[in-house]
């Protein structure tokens, strides 16, 4: 598969919304496990939230939970988190990676690094407080 790459970042104050996209680079998109990650400068990267590869599990972090969205639109290669009600500590570099596994990806599974084969360059978001 191609290198997926992130869209959308940038700037946003306290309480207000934004949206990144993940789109397979190419012409062609083979609908694997997907996930947003976000690493904050000094902490280590973190899971955000899951998606598979039909959409129908969908797994989030405590710290997006009822916050943020994640979506898939295959037709156009593309995945999305929308976030809403972001708070300082939601600013991070945000990266997109797929999973090339076929088997069922459980929720623990799904937070964990390791089981995920691409990465996309990631993207800056920024909350001012």
């Amino acid at each position: 598969q191609g290198r997926p790459v992130e869209s959308g970042g940038g700037l946003v104050e306290a309480g207000g919304s934004l949206s990144v996209s993940c789109a397979a680079s190419g012409r062609t998109f083979s609908p694997y496990n997907m996930a947003w990650f976000r690493q904050a400068p000094g902490r280590e990267r973190e899971f955000v939230a899951f998606i598979s590869r039909r959409g129908v599990y969908k797994y989030y972090a405590d710290s997006a939970k009822g916050r943020f969205s994640i979506s898939r639109d295959n037709a156009k290669n593309t995945i999305y988190l929308q976030m809403n009600s972001l708070k300082p500590e939601d600013t991070a570099v945000y990266y997109c990676a797929t999973s090339t596994s076929t088997s069922f990806v459980s929720r623990p599974t799904a937070s964990t690094v390791g089981i995920y084969d691409n990465w996309g360059q990631g993207i800056q978001v920024t909350v001012s407080s």
